[in-house]
């Protein structure tokens, strides 16, 4: 049986074992697929520049972590073990979640016709598509590839790449981060096709966690570009200004370029979404990015006059609020704006492209910068940036400035995904470089390899540790899961 790749209508990539995931085995075509410059919404979108004030660019978060808690440990959505266990926690509401999956593809073809102008952006994690999949959840499949797939949805809904599994950045193994990016775009081009993945331009951060590591985040944006990103969304305090000053004003509501450079000195840049305010899911279910956009006005990206964009992103069913709200908030937003067309909804690559058809240059982009950075490099000759000082002057901030870390910033700052896990972190990161160990230098000889069941399973068990649930919850029953991942992926690659 040989894989064969995703066709333009949504083919399953299918490898030898048909229970892993389509996470590898055609990297070349998709690098091949997702590296253009083609315009993704401006050719199609009936917004004019010149006649708004203010934007808003609204985004829902939705993921499902896979965990060995199926029948003899197989491996299963928690979506499916929570339908499985209804009595356990807030297990009751499975269903719920699964319509709120599903509940976009019904809402966008309802406002279009109504005559709406609807605009959202979604990121849903690979193991929640593969979770879907696996139970065989093809009502709520089906609805997300009518807005992934019908060109006459296209222009209203944008998909964000991320992580396969969900894994915070900071504390991914480096190596690990291409991975991870290019596995959510195998899975995606497999459920939608190479047609719908060329489109995603846009990243969406697991836990809008950004690193602050001078090597990690440099890497971070390279993979990005790599895999055809042009820009991500950023929560507005895990950055700064190059002189370590918050982002105040304005400046928020525009793109941003953030900047990164590596202890060798190199730079790298990516154009960034400022998300304001908190984390709070009511900010998008009770729509206050419109809201907030109503009371703003138009300014200038060097010397072009343009409307600014507020950008919020939110769970797209975590809470009472979510599950209940999102609905009265979100639909008759759109019907308001018929009649106040000077404040319109925008998703981020056609706000990006409509700002440069309009003549605004990128490189007048405000500039930004990882929080943290500015302290570092105060420390370091910037015309002589070698690993060694880098790594002085991070010891050196450690040990005599209690504000300073490198554990990144991301939604908040009352939780950590490293202190108090080393137990997942350890084997984490034993898992990652007993992976590369055994099969770096055979993909080297033959790129086919990642077309392999031997390849597939052992990637999957090394991003499935690297979830960010399991260093969330705290000690008990999802770190145990975490062990056993690690576990059956020892196996794998011994």
């Amino acid at each position: 049986m040989i894989a064969t790749a995703p066709a333009s209508n949504g083919t399953n990539i299918q490898g030898l074992k048909p229970e892993l995931p389509p996470i590898s085995g055609w990297e070349a075509e998709i690098t091949s697929i997702v590296q253009n410059n083609d315009q993704v919404f401006l050719p199609t979108s009936n917004i004019n520049l010149s006649n708004i004030k203010a934007g808003f660019a609204c985004a829902l978060h939705m993921h499902q972590p896979t965990i060995p808690a199926g029948a003899n440990g197989a491996l299963v959505s928690n979506l499916q073990n929570m339908f499985e266990n209804q009595g356990m926690g807030d297990n009751h509401n499975a269903g719920v979640f699964a319509w709120c999956y599903s509940r976009m593809g019904d809402f966008i073809p309802e406002l279009v016709a109504n005559g709406c102008n609807p605009r959202i952006m979604l990121d849903y994690s690979g193991n929640l598509f593969w979770g879907l999949q696996q139970m065989g959840r093809d009502d709520i499949l089906n609805n997300l590839k009518r807005i992934a797939c019908d060109p006459q949805y296209q222009p209203y809904v944008e998909w964000l790449g991320t992580m396969w599994s969900h894994a915070v950045a900071p504390s991914t193994p480096i190596p690990d981060l291409k991975l991870q990016i290019q596995a959510w775009q195998h899975q995606f081009a497999s459920m939608f096709g190479y047609d719908a993945l060329k489109r995603v331009k846009g990243f969406s951060p697991p836990e809008m966690h950004l690193p602050n590591n001078p090597d990690t985040l440099y890497e971070y944006i390279k993979a990005l570009k790599e895999c055809g990103y042009r820009w991500l969304l950023v929560q507005e305090h895990s950055v700064e200004r190059l002189d370590g000053a918050n982002l105040l004003g304005d400046d928020r509501y525009v793109p941003n370029r953030l900047v990164a450079r590596n202890s060798h000195g190199e730079v790298i840049s990516i154009t960034a979404l400022i998300k304001t305010q908190g984390s709070d899911t009511k900010l998008v279910a009770q729509m206050q990015p419109y809201h907030e956009a109503k009371s703003r006005g138009r300014q200038k990206i060097g010397n072009v006059e343009v409307p600014c964009c507020v950008s919020q992103i939110a769970d797209g069913e975590n809470g009472g609020v979510m599950m209940n709200e999102f609905p009265n908030g979100f639909n008759p937003t759109w019907h308001n704006i018929k009649d106040n067309s000077d404040v319109v909804g925008f998703n981020g690559t056609e706000y990006i492209e409509l700002l440069e058809a309009n003549g605004v240059n990128p490189d007048d982009y405000p500039v930004c910068q990882a929080k943290g950075q500015h302290k570092i490099w105060n420390k370091v000759d910037i015309n002589n940036v070698t690993p060694e000082a880098v790594a002085n002057a991070i010891a050196d901030l450690n040990a005599n400035d209690h504000q300073f870390h490198m554990d990144g910033a991301s939604w908040t700052d009352d939780l950590s995904w490293v202190s108090g896990y080393e137990n997942v972190l350890e084997p984490m990161n034993q898992l990652s470089a007993d992976f590369h160990a055994k099969f770096d230098s055979l993909v080297q000889q033959d790129p086919n390899v990642t077309r392999t069941p031997e390849y597939q399973e052992a990637l999957l068990y090394t991003l499935l540790v690297e979830t960010s649930c399991f260093r969330y919850w705290g000690q008990g029953t999802w770190t145990d899961y975490a062990r056993e991942l690690y576990n059956r992926g020892e196996k794998l690659v011994k």
